[in-house]
């Protein structure tokens, strides 16, 4: 039974999981940014409610480097709002080079999905086989 514990707490530790999809944030990032500039508050909380992430908060620090290597490679602009009633906030908005690079990421989605697809019909069979077995 000890043996089944750790065996179960490793699988839901496992990518099978879905839990490491760190590299899917940057075309989520790209897309919201689609609606209009917003603050890293913001986006992270317009990550939380998208299917990828299931109401489940985003590592906020994660989403912050992945911003700011974003307006490193000018996908993004980040300009800071100073407030009379709080702390300076960083508003972020999406430019033309990111534009085609969410362009451009549609065209890998739609590969990843197809290669998926045939993945999961892999191995939808591969299971039937090894259950009749």
């Amino acid at each position: 039974m000890k043996r089944n514990k750790k065996l179960m707490k490793n699988i839901a530790e496992c990518p099978c999981t879905g839990k490491t999809l760190e590299r899917l944030i940057h075309p989520a990032i790209l897309l919201i940014l689609t609606d209009g500039p917003l603050y890293g508050y913001k986006i992270i909380q317009r990550l939380t409610e998208t299917p990828m992430f299931k109401n489940k908060k985003p590592n906020t620090a994660g989403v912050y480097r992945c911003l700011k290597t974003m307006a490193a490679g000018k996908l993004v602009v980040a300009s800071w709002k100073l407030s009379k009633s709080g702390p300076a906030k960083r508003l972020y908005t999406l430019t033309e080079q990111g534009e085609k690079c969410l362009a451009s990421w549609i065209i890998t989605l739609h590969g990843y999905h197809e290669t998926v697809d045939e993945l999961l019909a892999r191995a939808q069979k591969a299971i039937r086989r090894l259950r009749a077995s």
